[in-house]
């Protein structure tokens, strides 16, 4: 089976997409660089999901194949996240409008947070695109979910190899972007390394991360029955929602 041109649906942890494995149809898995890649259709409309797995290099790898070897025409990554901006709880949805690496610092040969040889220190989420997702979020959530009302917010989302899990970790980290003029909301390890990627194809890309945590001390606290009770839900919500408006 030949899928031309499918939107990607990228997460980072196999729970986070076995809502939308359930509902894949003329489903084919295609074993690639180490990882296994799904072609098929959700709602007739012809997509491929992967696992990412932890962390930018891995996210990049991903990313690449999804372009390189599978011709995506979108790249859509949903998972989970600690929100670190006012007003963002545990359960709300924050969609990302642009995407900046927390720990790269090459200074001072170059601006701290900025990538090398780039000019940017934030990789901006596909416009209509990111519009796209965010009604979809809006949608799917409009009635609540298994912790009530879920508030969905746009902005900055910031990544790095770390899983942050401490208050006063969390607070330079939000301290330290704010002084350079990047005001976070949510705080995790793949999005802006997909995001490049993106950019250096000219793919459109987005991005929508549930709160799972505060990325504080309490960040470890029942995590894998969050993913799997509300992330997963969410995901399956949002990208159907999602698939249908792409296809009108």
């Amino acid at each position: 089976m030949t899928v031309a041109a499918p939107l990607a649906i990228l997460s980072a942890l196999g729970e986070e997409q076995q809502g939308l494995m359930g509902e894949l149809t003329e489903a084919q898995c295609i074993p690639y660089a180490g990882r296994e890649f799904w072609l098929g259709r959700l709602h007739g409309q012809p997509v491929v999901l992967a696992l990412s797995r932890i962390g930018k290099v891995a996210a990049a790898t991903t990313a690449s194949a999804l372009i390189e070897r599978f011709g995506a025409s979108r790249v859509v990554f949903t998972g989970v996240a600690g929100g670190v901006g006012d007003g963002v709880h545990v359960g709300d949805v924050v969609v990302g409008t642009g995407f900046v690496q927390h720990d790269m610092d090459a200074s001072p040969l170059f601006p701290r947070y900025q990538v090398p040889l780039t000019g940017r220190s934030v990789f901006d989420g596909d416009a209509p695109l990111t519009a796209q997702l965010l009604q979809a979020a809006q949608v799917a959530l409009a009635d609540g979910g298994p912790l009530g009302k879920a508030c969905v917010h746009q902005g900055l989302i910031a990544s790095g190899d770390r899983f942050v899990n401490g208050r006063e970790e969390s607070a330079v980290l939000v301290s330290s972007l704010r002084a350079a003029g990047y005001a976070p909301l949510a705080v995790e390890m793949e999005g802006a390394a997909v995001a490049q990627v993106c950019a250096d194809h000219g793919v459109p890309f987005a991005a929508v991360r549930t709160i799972s945590d505060r990325a504080d001390d309490t960040a470890h606290v029942d995590f894998p029955q969050f993913v799997k009770d509300v992330a997963s839900l969410y995901a399956l919500r949002i990208v159907t929602v999602l698939v249908y408006s792409l296809s009108k």
